[in-house]
């Protein structure tokens, strides 16, 4: 795919939001930093723009770069999970010899392909989604770099599908899933992660992104906010207090991008 002036309508400004709860975040949330389109909450450029060009840009895999660059000119491209976070889900996927993984919420594919390419030969990914189109755009990238095969693309809300999977698991002796990746609709993370739990293996990750929500999280409630953005605030303040007090994880929160959970399930 070379032309990124015809896009699908699922990516025109009129379209719905692919499923999930995010939308472009007003221009304020960019104002720390002159590094617009980059969502982070580093308060230096200086110290982003070194750990990028020092460690992550010269490790970037071509096409995962191809697709970034593409992904940044959309509309909604900041939805996508930056570079240094691919990097992190890279090396975590690599540590823990992951075969088989779970994702949910693919967008453009940025996380998708950082998964494939981290994987073993034989590595396996469901991928699920309510918006193919989306997903169409990163396919040509996953496709040149030769790892289509691991992935299984599923267009349909994540609910009924990982529903679906949870009725296919005998008990705990089944091969199940050594690692998921969230990155969807806040509202029903907590839903997400009950299924999960039964999904991914104990001493497994699954990993939430967007948990610290640009940094509202910890900031006074500003009545200047859109509404949106306010109860996807409301929903991740809830959802870290929920995560806290799971005995069944153990939890590590991370100030990359806009946040990052990593739970390993214990129990």
């Amino acid at each position: 795919m070379t032309a990124v002036a015809s896009l699908p309508p699922a990516l025109t400004p009129a379209a719905h939001n692919h499923g999930r709860t995010r939308q472009p975040p007003p221009k304020v949330f960019f104002a720390r930093s002159s590094m617009a389109s980059h969502k982070n909450l580093l308060r230096s450029d200086g110290l982003l723009k070194y750990i990028l060009e020092t460690s992550v840009y010269p490790r970037e895999h071509q096409q995962l770069k191809e697709l970034r660059e593409v992904t940044m000119k959309l509309i909604r491209g900041d939805m996508s999970v930056p570079p240094e976070e691919g990097q992190l889900l890279s090396v975590i996927l690599k540590l823990m010899n992951a075969r088989k993984t779970v994702e949910i919420g693919v967008f453009t594919g940025y996380s998708l392909l950082a998964t494939a390419l981290a994987l073993p030969k034989d590595g396996k990914i469901i991928a699920i989604d309510m918006d193919r189109s989306s997903f169409e755009i990163g396919l040509p990238f996953i496709q040149k770099a030769g790892v289509e095969e691991k992935i299984k693309f599923i267009e349909s809300k994540a609910m009924p599908i990982l529903d679906k999977m949870v009725e296919e698991v005998k008990d705990e002796k089944d091969e199940l899933y050594d690692f998921a990746f969230v990155d969807a609709d806040k509202v029903n993370y907590e839903q997400y992660h009950e299924r999960l739990m039964k999904l991914v293996k104990i001493g497994g990750a699954i990993i939430y992104d967007n948990t610290l929500w640009y940094g509202t999280v910890a900031e006074p409630l500003d009545p200047s906010l859109p509404e949106w953005m306010v109860d996807v605030r409301n929903l991740t303040i809830k959802f870290n207090e929920f995560l806290v007090g799971d005995p069944r994880v153990d939890i590590s929160q991370l100030c990359i991008a806009d946040g990052l959970t990593i739970c390993r399930r214990i129990a």
